[in-house]
């Protein structure tokens, strides 16, 4: 005879138990609720108050950015989010995104292991919190939770951050989970095959092939690369993969870096720059992909196709060619569903 559940053994006033489950937790970024000045404010006053991100001392940190930063930025990041904004749903595109990445990996999971894994996905600042995912998958049953931020380079702004707010969540469970964090997965064979084949295709689109490929990461200051943090050769390493599975010489990818704020120098050569430089150098036709985000965001739908187009233009370049992110790409969901199963190794 089949053995009795254990819930059958409680007592009848003990709590409900749920069934024994494994949560998959899959993190990016983060989204503000809205493009208006207050949803922003909130937003921006969380990524910027992040230690990891901004790690000027407090004192001489928060005046600034309360009371100079705070109310002046939320107004233009307000209107850059306007342009992207997915008004039929009423959230940014890496929301939407997300949401159809994590139903896709879920399927794929499900397919294998039923019931058994729950996945879900949470943002590091803005909704759905870290906290508030971990609590439904606690609640849920997970007594083993894998953890993913969705970075395929390491950095200490973006995995390492979204990793702290993780553990956080964990401390404040009473019944805390056993927990795995992914690491990076950018070497990851599938991966670097789902990026090649996202170029092949664009490129074979095209009337004709791109003088250079650029591929820009988001940015960091230069100091946190002298610190320790090993991101910018991440990227580097990225490039030179990405090269090699393509088959392509060397010097035929140009690695850059986006997203520079405040005043101290960061990792160089500046994207913005380096695109109106190989237009003032006569490459009139440049392709740019971003590996370093796993999903469009404002950084790519925006920053990239806006403000880095309009120099690459102004300088003199004729045709831009920007290459989505991996998104929701058969490819790329086929990597991540294949390095989420190489962390369940054990637990399923």
């Amino acid at each position: 005879m089949p053995e009795p559940k254990a819930t059958a053994l409680l007592p009848a006033d003990h709590p409900p138990v749920p069934p024994r489950k494994v949560g998959v937790l899959l993190a990016n970024l983060g989204t503000p609720d809205n493009y208006d000045y207050w949803s922003m404010r909130r937003y921006l006053n969380e990524f910027l108050s992040d230690k990891r991100v901004i790690d000027f001392p407090a004192w001489k940190w928060q005046p600034l950015l309360q009371l100079v930063i705070l109310t002046k930025r939320p107004f233009t990041s307000g209107a850059n989010y306007k342009l992207i904004w997915n008004h039929d749903k009423g959230e940014s595109p890496l929301m939407t995104i997300t949401k159809v990445q994590t139903a896709k990996i879920a399927a794929a999971i499900g397919e294998r292991h039923g019931d058994a894994v729950m996945v879900d996905f949470c943002m590091r600042y803005g909704n759905p919190a870290t906290a508030t995912k971990v609590r439904e998958m606690v609640q849920a049953g997970c007594d083993r939770i894998v953890f993913f931020p969705l970075y395929p380079q390491y950095a200490g702004a973006t995995t390492a951050t979204a990793n702290d707010q993780f553990f956080r969540a964990l401390m404040a469970e009473k019944a805390q989970p056993a927990a795995r964090t992914v690491p990076e997965y950018f070497g990851h064979p599938a991966y670097i095959e789902a990026l090649a084949q996202s170029v092949e295709r664009v490129y074979a689109g095209l009337e004709r092939k791109p003088d250079v490929l650029v591929a820009s990461y988001h940015g960091m200051p230069k100091r946190y690369l002298m610190e320790g943090d090993p991101y910018h050769c991440k990227c580097q390493k990225t490039s030179r993969l990405l090269r090699e599975r393509l088959g392509w010489e060397k010097g035929s990818i140009d690695t850059t870096f986006q997203s520079v704020f405040g005043r101290e120098e960061w990792l160089r050569p500046y994207t913005v720059e380096h695109v109106a430089d190989l237009a003032r150098q006569g490459k009139k036709n440049i392709a740019v992909i971003a590996p370093a985000f796993s999903a469009d965001c404002i950084e790519t739908l925006e920053e990239i196709q806006g403000e880095i187009q309009e120099a690459f233009v102004h300088a003199g370049g004729e045709t831009f060619t920007y290459i989505p992110c991996l998104n929701d790409d058969a490819a790329h969901i086929s990597a991540l569903v294949t390095v989420i199963e190489e962390n369940l190794a054990g637990w399923v």
